[in-house]
């Protein structure tokens, strides 16, 4: 089989992979991982142990470990009080709840909550003070979802975690490529991430009707002050934020520090996540069974699967392939445009961690070298653009807060929204938006 037919055929793969795994309900991972063996075995004549080598352990254990230590905060309701003592000290500005919802979520996805556990627990407060504000459902749905998703995208968040490796892992194809300092690039992505979010969530507070009155008639209940176990909860969270960002923020000051850099170089997120999850088990914060049992095994499962799937891609030169496409049929100017677009539409049905950013981010750095355009740009709009239809109701976004929804006729009516308004209104805004950071950059 010639290369091209080869890359045509990965890339048929990988589209029938997220199909079958949106048909069929099976995890899309496992369709990559079986795909990955078929092609990489038998078709590329590699090794089985090859293919097996192409796990993505350090993404893996970083999901496991940071997800695994959160759980405890979730397990014992510090997160439910932090959420209500955030709301409650917004209490006098109650026609800015849209932002004021959008900055909790931001704040508990920051401090390391994952995407799926702040809209679990964010969706069913939001619509029940949807309720009591008047306040458009919607409105309070794209709130939260930018503001976790926002807030993830923090250098030590979880996203931000998982993108920085992805950008890391980009470069190692081709090491005459000078990388980016990914730490730097996902402070920018999150920056981003914020003010086009702030600019979406204006556009629906303001321009519909229905949000017109928000506030008349709000009342918020003051929340019960934090028992024992969720002081000590709270306590390790700052801690191990501290921790994380201690050394990176000390070596963007004194980069040319000995010390500071060698500390900076040992401290990991997977392994600092796990030494506090230990703490965590000692001093007996949430029972063990459940937090083990809270990780998101269906999303390791997902990304592991797609980086296989994406690594025999890269060995079969189906990346380079696409990169050269690109760079040769779409006018430079309009690159960033293309990445943003083309990760909204493949955000709509699948992960943007598990599929759309292992998919794109490898094609980056070639092809920022041969446009001249900004890696830090194309990664930017290839996280934001992905993100912007993350609020589909085909995605886990859309369909947490459809299921937070108390009667069936408004699920209907929020999926509909969901899905002809909200993501084409957002889909469109970021793409322009991505377009204008293009140019900074």
């Amino acid at each position: 089989m010639t290369e091209a037919g080869l890359s045509l055929a990965i890339i048929i793969c990988i589209a029938v992979a997220i199909i079958l795994g949106y048909k069929t309900g099976i995890n899309t991972g496992l369709f990559c991982m079986v795909f990955a063996y078929v092609i990489g075995c038998f078709v590329m004549g590699l090794k089985p142990s090859q293919v097996i080598g192409f796990w993505p352990v350090n993404t893996m254990f970083v999901i496991l470990s940071v997800s695994l230590f959160y759980n405890f905060a979730a397990i014992n309701g510090t997160l439910e009080k932090l959420s209500g003592a955030l709301l409650y000290a917004c209490r006098k500005f109650p026609g800015m709840l849209p932002f004021a919802l959008f900055a909790v979520a931001v704040i508990l996805s920051i401090m390391g909550a994952t995407f799926f556990t702040v809209m679990a627990f964010m969706a069913p407060i939001t619509l029940a003070i949807c309720d009591e504000a008047n306040m458009d459902k919607l409105t309070g749905g794209v709130a939260i979802n930018c503001g976790a998703l926002a807030g993830g995208n923090f250098p030590t968040s979880n996203l931000g975690v998982i993108f920085r490796g992805l950008a890391d892992n980009a470069y190692e194809a081709d090491k005459t490529l000078k990388a980016v300092d990914s730490f730097n690039m996902e402070m920018k992505i999150f920056v981003y991430a914020v003010i086009f979010s702030v600019i979406i969530i204006a556009v629906f507070r303001f321009c519909l009707p229905s949000n017109w009155h928000i506030g008349k008639g709000v009342t918020f209940s003051k929340p019960e002050p934090f028992d024992k176990k969720q002081r000590q909860t709270f306590t390790l969270m700052i801690l191990m934020m501290i921790v994380l960002l201690a050394f990176p923020i000390l070596k963007m000051i004194m980069p040319k520090n000995a010390t500071i850099s060698t500390l900076n170089s040992k401290i990991d997120v997977g392994l600092v996540g796990i030494i506090f999850a230990v703490i965590a088990l000692l001093m007996k914060l949430a029972p063990q069974k459940e937090a083990i049992a809270r990780v998101p095994w269906n999303t390791i499962i997902m990304i592991a699967g797609a980086g296989m799937l994406i690594a025999v891609a890269v060995k079969a030169g189906t990346i380079n392939m696409l990169s050269s496409w690109i760079s040769s049929n779409v006018a430079v100017a309009l690159v960033p445009i293309a990445f943003s677009i083309v990760a909204a539409f493949m955000s709509f049905f699948s992960s943007t961690t598990g599929v759309v950013a292992p998919a794109l981010f490898p094609l980056i750095p070639a092809l920022a070298a041969s446009t001249g355009l900004s890696a830090e740009s194309l990664f930017a709009c290839t996280v934001l653009g992905a993100q912007s239809s993350a609020i589909s109701p085909f995605s886990s976004g859309g369909s947490l807060i459809m299921a937070s929804c108390g009667k069936e006729d408004e699920r209907v009516s929020v999926f509909n929204r969901l899905l002809f308004l909200a993501v084409p209104v957002s889909v469109i805004l970021c793409a322009a938006f991505n377009y204008v950071i293009s140019t900074m950059l």
